[in-house]
């Protein structure tokens, strides 16, 4: 069984909406999403990358590290093929694989997300990926997703 895309979306409607937090951490990310960017956090004190979005550095504890866009590409860390629906969504429509990207020109800082393609494709940790902005405009509160797709040769 595979995902069938509806709307050319990867994931079947009813899912939660991924939206920022109310007090506006993860704006940015959120924002730069819908602009086709990937931003990560970056301290301009010491220099450390890091993700997920908190208000201090993870490493030299300054308060609001800067956000800064980076080239939408990595390598596969680690995987999963995903077998067992998380969600009421997603039932009937697995399995699918869940993706765990490092990115080598960011600190290694890591980011998950889908990888597109046949659900049982040969997956090889170190692949090269890339990143594909799923623009989902028709939903209540319009949001874009970061997914990934290995990297033509």
């Amino acid at each position: 069984m595979s995902i069938k895309v509806a709307n050319n979306y990867y994931l079947p409607a009813g899912l939660p909406i991924p939206v920022p937090e109310s007090d506006g951490l993860s704006e940015p990310f959120w924002s730069g999403l819908k602009m086709q960017r990937l931003r990560v956090q970056h301290c301009s004190y010491c220099q450390t990358w890091q993700f997920g979005p908190e208000w201090l550095c993870h490493h030299c504890h300054r308060f609001d590290p800067e956000w800064e866009e980076i080239e939408p590409k990595g390598i596969i860390y680690s995987w999963e093929r995903v077998w067992h629906p998380s969600h009421d969504a997603l039932k009937g429509h697995g399995p699918y694989i869940a993706v765990l990207v490092e990115l080598p020109h960011a600190g290694n800082v890591r980011v998950v997300g889908n990888l597109l393609g046949d659900p049982m494709q040969e997956v090889i940790i170190g692949a090269e990926v890339a990143g594909i902005f799923e623009h989902h405009l028709d939903a209540e509160s319009p949001y874009t997703l970061l997914q990934w797709q290995l990297k033509a040769d």
